[in-house]
């Protein structure tokens, strides 16, 4: 230290005459060589630089939403874009994106399209053919696309931030996040035309259609109505109808869906023994009359299950609420829905005089029904923006998974949400106990948010005895969903329980404008409940997470908490 002094002096003269040299002489810049990266070559620097980013967790707040590399896989490459995985883009965006043919990707948000190949360094927007810095690419056999190149092209801005290794991506267009038009048919995400004959089974085929829909094009699947509408847990033929609900506590229960061609339809039987092929982990219902959240649904998700009023009963009926000659369909009036289909699509200028009844205005949903190919327009009808019953009960399946996802369901509302409970406050404490089949991780829970904004935590107690066990809680998740509906949590941290081992699952949930926030299965007095079992479920419920009661205390029933674990 006792050198520093000169040190510095000698630096600082040695500057004084580079600069002297440099500057006062006029050497030719071009003789002198930049160091420190000053002026590398991009094809070396945005390597070195992807290299440094990518050596620690990289952040993303994409519309006030927060993400990290760490658990969504996204990287920096040598070009120093973002690639993000395309499994990412539906919900990070709130965009319509998929795959084709395994190599080929089109993602759709306001009035742009953008299409795009594998391994190509240009893209079709809306058409044209416009040059990307980054084209799609497959590594571990995930596809990855460039979050800056997509969001020149559907007007986000995105930039990022070295020091805060974080890049931050929001929505600069202020025009509908969904066009004026659109036709999931032209997107080749709409299964085949079904035919329910004389079976009260639309309800039936309105769930497995959207599934269907749900899936494609990356999966074609036509799943079973016969099993669907037979082998569930409700008491009810064929002939005796149902509704949206039912085939959310079927799907729920892991009960299917299962292939058509393994339980094919209209053949009076059914078999019991056929195992779920995909899990349904998520399924949002839409509020009522809610048409720019049904709009977005299926521009993102896909076909959404609706109901409306209607007098007839096959293609070959007629109704003065029905105009044959532009397959269009409007009832305003008072009576109850009675038959459900698939909303499509919409048009915002559908003509208001294609339709028999006289009406304010243009618009319309563009309907998959199930009656047969001879109905509307091969199947499909338009359903007037006035019709008093479209879009009031609505239902979307936003997460279906491989039936590898867990080991075991464990669970006692096999009929699902037929009711609620609460203490006429917007929270409540609910709990269901288990006992573990075998040495098992327990990873994740389902329950159903009851209305829109709930907030959520979820605890698991080990080693269950007694009311007294709930002050050993570990908390594993917390959260808030936006949307009503059936939801599967993953956990922060998996729990591991011993064979024989008695867990409880703790849920709390504060549901806004709420009296009832828990979701409950119980005889209800309705003829398709005469079958529910009440008797195979260990539930307690709490006012403020202290003191726990038995839940049959207070009424007979079941709480509506699963648990999904993996075994060990």
């Amino acid at each position: 230290m006792k050198y520093s002094k000169r040190y510095i002096v000698f630096t600082l003269a040695l500057a004084v005459i580079f600069i002297f040299k440099f500057q006062v002489f006029g050497v030719d810049r071009g003789d002198v060589g930049q160091f420190r990266g000053g002026y590398l070559d991009a094809g070396v620097w945005s390597p070195l630089v992807a290299g440094e980013v990518n050596k620690k967790t990289i952040f993303a707040q994409i519309d006030n939403q927060k993400y990290s590399s760490k658990e969504s896989g996204f990287y920096m490459n040598d070009k120093r874009n973002i690639m993000v995985p395309v499994s990412m883009l539906r919900d990070a965006l709130g965009c319509s994106a998929h795959v084709y043919s395994k190599n080929s990707l089109l993602v759709e948000k306001h009035s742009q399209s953008v299409y795009m190949k594998l391994g190509e360094n240009k893209a079709l927007l809306n058409g044209e053919e416009v040059e990307i810095t980054s084209g799609l690419t497959r590594t571990g056999g995930i596809l990855y696309a460039s979050l800056d190149d997509l969001s020149r092209l559907i007007g986000y801005s995105c930039s990022f931030d070295i020091a805060g290794n974080t890049v931050t991506a929001a929505d600069a267009d202020t025009t509908a996040a969904v066009p004026t038009r659109y036709d999931l048919r032209e997107k080749k995400r709409v299964s085949r035309i079904y035919n329910q004959g004389t079976y009260g089974t639309c309800w039936a085929f309105a769930a497995t259609s959207a599934l269907e829909s749900f899936l494609r094009p990356e999966e074609k699947h036509y799943f079973s109505v016969d099993h669907m509408s037979m082998s569930n847990s409700f008491h009810a033929n064929q002939y005796d109808g149902g509704e949206y609900t039912m085939g959310m506590a079927y799907l729920a229960a892991w009960q299917g869906p299962v292939n058509e061609k393994d339980d094919p339809y209209g053949d009076g039987k059914t078999d019991d023994s056929l195992k779920a092929v995909k899990h349904v982990q998520e399924i949002q219902i839409i509020d009522g009359k809610d048409y720019d959240g049904i709009k977005k649904a299926v521009f993102q998700y896909g076909g959404v299950e609706s109901s409306l009023y209607s007098s007839i009963q096959s293609s070959q009926g007629s109704s003065a609420y029905y105009n044959k000659n532009t397959s269009s369909y409007c009832y305003i009036g008072t009576e109850r829905p009675n038959h459900d289909v698939v909303i499509i699509g919409w048009d915002d200028n559908y003509p208001a005089d294609s339709f028999n009844t006289p009406l304010e205005g243009d618009g319309a949903f563009i309907c998959q029904n199930s009656w047969g190919e001879e109905f509307g327009e091969d199947g499909i009808f338009y359903v007037s923006y006035y019709d008093t019953n479209i879009g009031t009960h609505n239902v979307v399946y936003t997460r279906v998974d491989d039936v590898d996802n867990y080991d075991r369901i464990y669970q006692s509302d096999l009929c699902g949400w037929v009711g609620k409970m609460g203490y006429d406050k917007e929270q409540i404490y609910g709990a269901n106990v288990f006992q573990a089949e075998g040495k098992e991780s327990v990873k994740a829970a389902g329950f159903y948010a009851t209305g829109a904004g709930t907030e959520y935590e979820l605890y698991i107690v080990k080693d269950f005895k007694d009311e007294h066990s709930f002050d050993n809680r570990q908390k594993v998740a917390s959260g808030i969903l936006k949307k009503a509906g059936y939801y599967t949590i993953d956990f922060d941290r998996e729990i591991q329980v011993e064979k024989g081992e008695r867990f409880a699952v703790l849920l709390y949930v504060k549901t806004p404008d709420s009296k009832h926030p828990m979701a409950i299965e119980y005889d209800s007095g309705d003829r398709l409940l005469a079958d529910v079992i009440l008797d195979d479920g260990e539930g307690y419920i709490s006012l403020n997470g202290k003191k726990f009661t038995n839940v049959k205390e207070k009424r007979e029933c079941n709480l509506c908490i699963k648990a999904f674990t993996e075994k060990q």
